[in-house]
């Protein structure tokens, strides 16, 4: 598999096989991950990987904190802009659309919808959760660095003939998750990512998001 075969191949996978990683096989991913660019090799970047036990006490906790809060955001930052502006605010309404379809979930069923949410935080199935987090003195290009190393995971984990879900939906209810996980106050938790092997029966992972065209997107300054 070519660079441009992961990348084009990388979707965000929402369902997956019960299939166990090897923890081996996790810890090489990570570790090849780590060649990921990071400006003044600072490597900023923090995982917390849970698997097994650990992986069911935090998707227990969320659960309980979600029945107690269920409109709570515990998120350090913004996931998105408060008003989203176009063309952003059409391309999420359209994949979220497209997504749903696929589903057969109409619009008027919010129960079926928010229930298809609440998977976010069961890591869609996946048996591995990884958790990225950093310290709270960094600033925004430790957070493009922290990107980086997320996209370099996901890249690798299609050469291995894995799928991955970058879920910032972790983000509503990082202090659970922090508190759970014993992260230190000195770091904060950004999203979460889960791992493992693509249902390939499920219809939610026929969804191939649109790209916008590259006019859109890139101005060419020539001499």
């Amino acid at each position: 598999m070519t660079v441009l075969d992961a990348v084009r191949a990388r979707i965000s996978t929402r369902a997956f096989l019960p299939d166990e990683i090897p923890g081996a096989d996790v810890r090489a991913l990570l570790a090849d991950a780590q060649r990921s660019p990071s400006g003044g090799n600072l490597q900023p970047w923090r995982v917390h990987v849970v698997t097994g036990a650990a992986r069911q006490r935090v998707i227990d906790a969320v659960a309980a904190r979600m029945a107690e809060a269920p409109f709570e955001d515990e998120g350090h930052i913004r996931v998105y802009p408060e008003k989203l502006a176009e063309p952003w605010r059409t391309r999420r309404f359209e994949l979220g659309e497209a997504m749903y379809a696929l589903l057969d979930i109409p619009r008027e069923d919010k129960a079926a919808r928010l229930g298809w949410l609440a998977r976010n935080f069961e890591f869609f199935g996946a048996p591995v959760g990884l958790f990225f987090t950093l310290d709270t003195r960094f600033d925004r290009g430790q957070w493009a660095h922290l990107g980086m190393f997320m996209q370099t995971i996901c890249l690798l984990a299609e050469e291995r003939g894995l799928a991955t879900c970058m879920q910032e939906a972790w983000s509503t209810r990082a202090r659970t998750v922090e508190t759970c996980l014993g992260v230190p106050e000195t770091e904060e938790l950004y999203c979460g990512m889960a791992l493992g092997k693509a249902d390939p029966e499920h219809p939610v992972n026929r969804l191939r998001a649109d790209r916008a065209p590259l006019e859109e997107v890139a101005t060419f300054h020539g001499a």
